[in-house]
């Protein structure tokens, strides 16, 4: 490391953490060294669906190996602040000019009975905590769905069982992912949804009415307005754990189960940056030079809250990796060139938020796969005005919300050749001309 180097560590091996760490690798401008809780080599979360379908080998989701030193299987269990410096579980100290906090998210485990074992169940439940934290093991069969030990484990049991009976907690992105790989797989697979449609966040009425249709033929069975009590287990006779039988639901109701897949969310990880008394909402507070409360600190990707929202997606991630970069890089930059006396390179601009896009592509039944695509705001609000073209033949859906001479937001379905067009007008606040050709254009996406 030379004297103008910073030192850089970074808390998380997943796509921010390492896309940073690439970022200012590139430009040989910081010394970095990042942090990786999990073991395995680093993997793009986004093709776990895959993984599990067995479209991929667990192999292929591998991210390029990163040129930085990756530190695997180290968990940083403190940050001192004062002396700049994080203590990981290994007894090792990793001392830093910035840190970054890259640590992601956690699945949620909703509150359910017979979740936990009963000295930790109440706890658990009532703090709705995330996977890893509860202070319990889950029963034998029930998984959450976020890192690739959950997704080799689902796999497993599909292989080792066929006709794997299994019910999916969550009809949310996740939980739609995870439940047409499953079926892909050749289990009976049960979709439990507590809201009145899947994947509420992104998609209309009529959107979510084609997604189901499609799920449904795909032999899934779904359960919308279900609300999910506890689950049924038993013990193991030869090792006294205990193993998912069923899901009770709040009608009364039933599902018998060999696997249970909990899809319901997830939630920052923010523990280590509360214990280190930095300001933390829903997410780690960051301000537009991606800066939490203590200059020497910044947190980006799923952990991050950005102008009072946190993404979780992508997308985002990866353009705040870029945008971080490019700014510690410039603040090195403007450093050296201080030091020799030479004009300071102008500072890259400030991140001022993602618009982001959502992408889907659903396992292909009778009818073909079924792709489907969301951006901005879907549901109109009172004046704006929404166009919709939708081919039931053809099992095609498009609708766009306009506000003013502005595109908001959009859902389609079916045929993407116009989400390129589209997404281009709504990320550029283009003022629109011809809203027929952007939504029958097919330049591609």
């Amino acid at each position: 490391m030379t004297s103008e180097q910073q030192r850089v560590v970074v808390i998380g091996g997943g796509l921010a953490g390492l896309r940073l760490a690439a970022g200012l690798g590139a430009g040989r401008v910081a010394d970095v060294t990042v942090l990786g809780e999990e073991a395995h080599v680093p993997y793009n979360r986004v093709l776990l669906a895959e993984v599990l379908a067995g479209r991929y080998a667990p192999e292929v989701a591998s991210l390029p190996a990163p040129g930085p030193v990756l530190r695997r299987g180290v968990r940083a269990v403190r940050i001192d602040r004062a002396e700049r410096a994080v203590h990981c579980d290994d007894g090792t100290t990793e001392r830093y000019d910035v840190l970054v906090l890259a640590t992601g998210s956690n699945a949620v485990l909703p509150p359910l009975r017979g979740l936990f074992e009963p000295a930790g169940a109440s706890r658990a439940a009532q703090s709705g905590a995330a996977a890893g934290t509860a202070g319990g093991e889950l029963p034998d069969g029930v998984h959450a769905f976020r890192t690739m030990d959950d997704c080799l484990a689902l796999s497993a049991a599909v292989s080792t069982a066929p006709g794997l009976r299994a019910v999916v907690i969550g009809g949310g992105l996740l939980g739609v992912s995870a439940a047409r790989a499953l079926a892909e797989r050749g289990a009976q697979v049960v979709l439990a949804q507590q809201g009145e449609r899947l994947m509420e966040r992104q998609l209309d009425a009529e959107a979510s009415a084609l997604l189901h249709a499609h799920l449904t033929a795909l032999g899934i069975e779904i359960h919308t307005e279900c609300r999910v009590r506890g689950l049924s287990t038993c013990a193991v006779p030869a090792d006294g754990r205990r193993r998912v039988t069923g899901v009770e639901l709040a009608d009364g109701y039933r599902l018998d189960a060999d696997a249970v897949v909990l899809a319901c969310g997830v939630r920052p990880r923010t523990g280590l940056a509360r214990a280190a008394g930095l300001e933390v909402r829903l997410g780690i507070v960051v301000d537009d030079r991606l800066r939490t409360s203590d200059p020497h600190i910044h947190a980006i990707g799923d952990c991050a809250e950005h102008a009072g929202r946190v993404y979780g997606l992508a997308g985002p991630a990866l353009e705040q990796a870029d945008a971080l970069a490019a700014l510690l890089a410039a603040g090195a930059g403007r450093t050296g060139a201080g030091a020799a006396g030479a004009a300071a390179p102008a500072a890259p601009p400030a991140y001022t938020g993602t618009r982001a896009l959502t992408r889907l592509t659903l396992a292909a039944g009778e009818s073909g796969p079924l792709d489907l695509a969301a951006f901005g705001e879907t549901t109109p609000l009172p004046g704006d005005d929404v166009v919709r073209l939708s081919d039931a033949t053809r099992r095609t859906y498009r609708k766009v919300v306009v506000r003013g001479d502005r595109l908001v937001g959009g859902v389609l379905l079916g045929e993407l050749s116009s989400v390129g067009a589209l997404a281009r007008s709504w990320e550029d606040e283009e003022a629109l001309t011809d809203l027929f050709h952007l939504l029958t254009d097919d330049g591609g996406s």
